[in-house]
């Protein structure tokens, strides 16, 4: 087995002198390297000899092979063959490369003999380095000694003269504080020497040093002092709101290195303060001890309710220390706040440092703001806890809201007044306000709620739902206006205030006019107008003028209110406004139903005959128009003289007067309706005008305030006897609506130019329906059709000339109707 490892290190050494021979071998052993490497080749590619040449070759694994396969003689046979021909190959390489081993024998030798002298060489190197280290050993440990006692003489040169600084330092302060007159002891200096005192003894380790102790004791001694003078005169500058002594306060303890505590300090102290005199404040042990009278064991039940008889002391006494404490509030913020003031403008004399930034960090908040937050906080807490463990304070503090609230509005006012310095930050920001008032919050929901009830219970007595038929009296009205009036007056103070209790009043209103309308008469009795008044209708008549009272006397009390208080109450007072107006509405229209009829009557009349007797229509008309006056508006109109919601007019007035315009505009409908109209049926005409102008305005309303309805009449009358040439441009035409002009004239008309009555056959009341319904040019376009018609007859019957009303009316129409246009158009603009 020893011949495969031989000769697999043989091939092995020929394959390393394969790639040698490529770059190094000369141009004259050119055959011998080509005979070398086809020798290679082949043993690449025989089977066996292949082996041989990987880089895995396993020898025993091969023997094995060889073994198994039956024929090791002949391998080993073939190998030894191999053996020899590589050995053969080896000394023709040796021959043929043998001038250059020599040549590498050569160098070898010159590299042996260059590595003897450098060997020498180092040895004289090393002999030379151990003299030399023999020779400065003795100065070096000379140097490090003289080295540690210059350093020792440096440290203690240093400490002594740090102790001499200390102590020269120590003798000023002295000096300085042996001042006996504390108003000319210099505290900033003074605090200036101790913090540089400290220092120097801190920063040089001096403590242990005999002398040294001492003057600390001393100097600890003169730092107790210099606080205590410090915050004194910081004390007493932010009572007295002096800022010289504030600054020289914070620059004592700016000096000290202790102005960030101290500055901590005050504000938790002030803290304390404020939410001490709330708790205070509320104590309801402490109020019983300072009430009189019911003081000692038992004077406060666990309900917090002072025994009978003493609670109208206890209440005195906790609205005193309620003021007490939005004094001391008030004194806690803006002494914080004057204390924030100064820090913002003193500067160190030397670094010119602000002190604020030494207290406070970007982002951090206003020392005002920590303290009213705290405040704030601890007032809130302590009025939840009273609203549900105290009712005596409770009911205290619902009932008189608007006076805590006013404690609460007259603190910010004030603190913000006090605080009100241009450049400077206010103490209080509007958040800041409206969290103190959000602190009480609970009482003002209870008092909106009281004030609610109180007002429900007293509509509710006056209004009761058990018995629809009662009506209340004058008094029981005067009752809700006085007590809704109470109920604002408490609150006027206060805007916002004002407007919540305006709201529940508006709820109390919407309640009334809901009890109101169930108290209202309906069905025949309350429409009846043929005899005098039933007790149906006197009620509704009562419940008409009850309600325009309350509408006035409240419409006047907003009047001294900002205009959003008339936004919050317009929807109830609308709602007032119409139920009075319902309670009377059905009779008024029964009356001008019934007077609408009698006009209709004109119809009935022959104005083409000669009669100047006056018309029977127009002596029934006055006789219901008395009638009226004397059963139903006799007792509306009396308290007309009242001021309420629109102008001067009473709800009844208003449904007067838009009645009496109605008579005015009806008559002259029909009026002007009436064919044919003789001059005598004119003058018949004229007179019953002038008896209808009398009637409305003695017993309905002064026609004279009723505007264009009465100037239509008056315009009537004399053109009903104007020529009809002298129609077209007369100034009277522009008092009388344009449809009233062209019904006239058909009666000046011939019968063959028929009405828009007349032509679709309709009855005098539904014409006057269909006029109501629509507008002036809705008229005009069936005026035109009737005259379009009457053309078209006369065109027929092969006629030349038109009646002179023709042309007239077609005029007329289109110009009074275009100008009707215009003047809605401008009046839509204006």
């Amino acid at each position: 087995m020893a011949s495969p490892a031989v000769h697999r290190t043989s091939i092995q050494r020929v394959s390393t002198f394969k790639d040698r021979t490529t770059t190094t071998a000369p141009p004259s052993s050119s055959t011998g390297t080509s005979s070398s490497l086809s020798l290679l080749d082949s043993f690449a590619s025989d089977p066996i000899f292949s082996k041989f040449l990987s880089s895995d070759f396993n020898s025993t694994q091969f023997s094995s092979d060889a073994l198994s396969s039956g024929t090791a003689a002949a391998r080993a046979e073939k190998i030894q063959d191999g053996i020899r021909l590589l050995e053969k190959q080896l000394r023709s390489e040796v021959l043929n490369r043998h001038a250059d081993l020599l040549a590498q024998l050569s160098s070898v030798k010159d590299a042996d003999s260059s590595l003897a002298s450098i060997r020498s060489a180092v040895s004289t190197l090393q002999s030379s380095v151990r003299r030399i280290r023999s020779e400065i050993a003795d100065p070096n440990r000379q140097i490090r000694s003289k080295t540690i006692q210059l350093s020792n003489l440096h440290f203690t040169v240093d400490l002594l003269q740090s102790t001499v600084r200390v102590l020269r330092l120590s003798k000023k302060l002295r000096e300085v504080m042996a001042e006996p007159d504390v108003q000319k002891l210099d505290l900033s200096k003074a605090a200036q020497l101790h913090s540089e005192i400290l220092r120097l003894c801190n920063e040089n380790d001096l403590s242990g040093i005999g002398v040294i102790d001492e003057e600390l004791k001393l100097v600890f001694e003169a730092g107790q002092r210099l606080r205590s003078e410090g915050m004194k005169a910081l004390e007493r500058g932010l009572e007295g709101f002096n800022q010289a002594e504030v600054g020289a306060g914070l620059q004592v303890f700016y000096n000290l290195g202790e102005l960030r505590s101290t500055v901590d300090g005050l504000i938790n102290k002030y803290k304390s303060q404020g939410v001490k005199s709330v708790s205070v404040a509320l104590d309801m042990k402490a109020i019983s001890g300072g009430g009189g009278g019911f003081g000692g064991p038992g004077g406060i039940q666990r309900s917090g309710t002072p025994q009978s008889g003493s609670g109208g002391k206890a209440k005195e006494a906790l609205w005193q220390r309620m003021g007490s404490c939005m004094d001391q509030l008030h004194s806690v913020v803006v002494a914080i706040w004057h204390l924030q003031r100064v820090l913002s403008k003193k500067r160190d004399p030397f670094t010119h440092v602000l002190l604020l930034d030494e207290v406070m960090q970007d982002g951090d908040p206003l020392l005002t703001a920590r303290v009213w937050e705290a405040i704030v906080k601890s007032f809130a807490n302590q009025m939840k806890s009273t609203f549900t463990t105290s009712s005596f304070v409770k009911e205290i503090f619902t009932v008189g809201y608007p006076k805590l609230l006013s404690m609460i509005e007259n603190l910010v006012e004030r603190i913000s007044r006090d605080t009100d310095i241009k450049g400077v930050l206010p103490a209080i920001t509007v958040e800041g306000r409206d969290q103190m008032v959000g602190a009480i919050e609970v009482f003002q929901t209870a008092f909106l709620a009281l004030c609610l009830s109180r007002l429900s219970d007293l509509v509710n007595s006056v209004f009761p739902m058990s018995n629809r038929g009662s009506v209340p009296s004058k008094e029981h009205i005067s009752r809700i206006i006085s007590r809704i009036q109470e109920e604002i007056e408490a609150v006027q103070l206060d805007a916002r205030l004002t407007l919540l209790v305006l709201r529940e009043i508006s709820k109390v209103l919407l309640l009334l006019a809901q009890r109101a309308e169930y108290q209202i008469s309906t069905g025949p009795e309350a429409r009846q107008i043929s005899g005098p008044a039933t007790p149906a209708q006197v009620k509704n008549f009562t419940l008409c003028q009850h309600l325009q009272d309350i509408h006035g006397s409240i419409s006047a009390m907003t009047k001294g209110l900002p205009p959003i208080a008339s936004d919050i109450l317009s929807q109830s007072l609308n709602t007032i406004y119409e139920v009075a107006c319902d309670s009377v509405t059905s009779l008024f229209q029964s009356m001008l139903d019934h007077l609408e009829s009698c006009i209709l009557e004109i119809h009935n009349q022959d104005f083409g005959a000669t009669d100047n007797n006056l018309s029977s229509y127009m002596e029934e008309l006055q006789k219901h128009i008395s009638h009226f006056r004397t059963e139903f508006l006799s007792k509306l109109l009396p308290s007309s003289a009242k001021v309420i919601s629109i102008g001067t007019e009473t709800i009844c007035t208003r449904l007067v007067r838009s009645m009496a315009s109605r008579v005015l505009i009806f008559f002259i409908r029909h009026a002007s309706l009436v064919r044919p109209l003789s001059e005598s049926g004119k003058l018949r005409m004229a007179r019953d005008m002038a008896e209808l102008e009398l009637a409305v305005g003695q017993n309905l309303f002064p026609v004279e305030q009723l505007g264009a309805p009465y100037r239509a009449l008056r315009a009537f009358r004399p053109v009903i006897f104007l020529e009809t040439s002298q129609l077209n441009g007369s100034p009277l035409l522009q008092d009388l609506p344009p449809s009233v002009i062209l019904h006239h004239l058909y009666s000046r008309a011939p019968v063959e130019l028929q009405s828009p009555m007349q032509r679709n056959k309709l009855s005098p009341l539904q014409y006057s329906l269909w006029l109501d319904s629509q507008g002036e040019d809705q008229i005009w376009k069936g005026i035109k059709a009737t005259l379009d018609d009457y053309a078209v007859q006369v065109k027929a019957r092969g006629d030349k000339e038109f009646s002179p009303v023709y042309p007239l009316m077609s005029s007329l129409g289109s110009s009074l109707t275009e100008n009707n246009a215009v003047s809605r158009k401008s009046n839509t603009i204006n």
